[in-house]
Parts: structure tokens; sequence; C-alpha cells
């Protein structure tokens, strides 16, 4: 079963992060083998990054062995809606931080597979503490 990747990494990586690129290839150079894929989420917030151009992005993603027409399921969206939900009455009672919509349904994604590849894991882990989680 695959890993999600995270939009963060992929960032690091197409960006050459001074700080967190080679760390971020290597976890998934170590993941690679078990498979990876991003959310359709995370796939609209790293096209900015190559302005727009899909089949540049798509070819960024295979050069890098990520899978990336994994479609959504309505599983994802019961388990986005449910941890959408207790973010926002946590957030309402100030028991959490405001977190963006998009964590929260590509954590859902990645709840229907192996587990997620993230520099951001303990935000993810607040809103999915079951998920598996990997940080490089």
């Amino acid at each position: 079963m695959a890993w999600v990747v995270d939009t963060c990494l992929l960032l690091d990586i197409g960006l050459d992060d001074p700080l967190f690129a080679e760390k971020s290839e290597r976890l998934l150079e170590r993941k690679l083998a078990e498979g990876l894929l991003v959310c359709p989420v995370t796939f609209v917030e790293l096209a900015p990054a190559f302005s727009g151009q899909i089949k540049a992005q798509g070819e960024f993603l295979l050069q890098l062995g990520i899978e990336y027409r994994e479609s959504w399921a309505w599983e994802d969206t019961t388990h986005a809606s449910r941890a959408w939900t207790d973010q926002v009455l946590k957030r309402r009672s100030k028991q959490a931080s405001k977190r963006p919509v998009a964590d929260v349904l590509i954590g859902a994604f990645a709840s229907r597979f192996q587990g997620l590849l993230t520099r951001n894991g303990a935000d993810f882990h607040k809103l999915f503490p079951k998920l598996p989680i990997i940080q490089p």
C-alpha cells in the first residue's frame, strides 16, 4: 500500500529548499518501493509552482515516482467531514489553532493508504491521531 506525500515535501524538492530539499528527497527515496502518491488537493496546491502547467507538474511527480491520478473517494469525504467538524468545534472552544481545510482533506485521503509523509507531522497528528506519519 502506498504512502501519501504532502505538498510541503514536493515544494522542498521542486524549489530546492536549502534546509529541507535533501531530507525530503531522501525520505521519498526510502519509501519509493512501497509506493508514493499525492492527494488531488496536493496536486492543486502544487500547481502554482509550475505556473499551472499541468504537463510539467505531472512530469515532475513521475520523475519522483509519485502517482498523481488517484481518485478522491466517498470514504475520504466522510473522514474529512468528521475531522473538519472536530477541528471547528475545538477551534471555537479555543482548544485548537486554525488549520487550513486542505490539511484536513489531505489527512483524510492519507487515512485510506499506508500513511502520510510530511514535515508537518504534529499538525496532522492533532487532526488524525491514528494516522501513521513519517517526517524527514
